[in-house]
């Protein structure tokens, strides 16, 4: 996944991360791929084996496995192969890719592992704290509520990620964590008004994220 290919949102997030953006670039199309892989499979057991073959990928310690691939070369290239919580990121896919239908429960595995494990990679954090963890949940089921065609899955998403925003505490973000503070207030805002995520970038989105860039609001 080439960086044309990778969502506008996703560009500009990464814009933000300055020295790090190569970094962020390859950990975000590390996830379009996982998602691709849960959008297209149909069958559970492939869909596990495909992600199992991520998880080689990434334990691989000799750096050999599934080269030409381009978002491996891109992670590789980035040095982000040994980043945490990309193992994380596969479990959380999982969850999306073998259960026929979703419980609370499997939103909660999703958002932990999917969330909590890209905002890790990103942060470079294996020690995060946790509201870092709990703000990757909140954006990861604010995206989930916008790309699913199953409106009770959609508003169940929310709703899961409202309860988590109702516990966590009021947040100091690093200034280095930037890119993630403008992803995490972008899932928030909407969260609290009970709206799911844009497809693509709107201009009123677009002016939200400068909003939040310039004034953390």
């Amino acid at each position: 996944m080439s960086d044309g290919e990778l969502p506008p949102l996703v560009m500009l997030l990464s814009a933000h991360a300055g020295a790090q953006a190569d970094r962020h670039r390859a950990i975000w199309a590390f996830d379009g791929r996982l998602a691709t892989i849960a959008r297209t499979t149909s069958e559970a057991m492939i869909g596990q084996m495909r992600l199992a073959w991520w998880n080689d990928v990434i334990d691989d310690p000799h750096g050999v496995k599934g080269q030409g691939e381009p978002v491996i070369e891109q992670m590789r290239a980035a040095g982000v192969m040994a980043a945490p919580g990309l193992t994380a990121m596969i479990d959380g896919w999982e969850v999306l890719v073998v259960e026929p239908e979703i419980d609370g429960q499997g939103l909660r595995d999703y958002a932990a592992g999917r969330g909590g494990g890209l905002f890790r990679a990103l942060a470079d954090a294996p020690d995060a704290p946790d509201w870092l963890d709990e703000a990757g949940q909140v954006w990861a089921l604010w995206d989930l509520s916008g790309h699913v065609g199953d409106d009770a899955l959609a508003d169940a998403a929310l709703g899961q990620a409202r309860a988590v925003l109702e516990t966590m505490p009021l947040i100091r973000w690093p200034g280095a964590w930037k890119p993630l503070r403008l992803a995490y207030g972008l899932a928030r805002q909407d969260v609290l008004a009970g709206r799911r995520a844009p497809v693509g970038v709107s201009r009123g989105m677009a002016l939200r994220l400068l909003r939040l860039a310039l004034f953390g609001r």
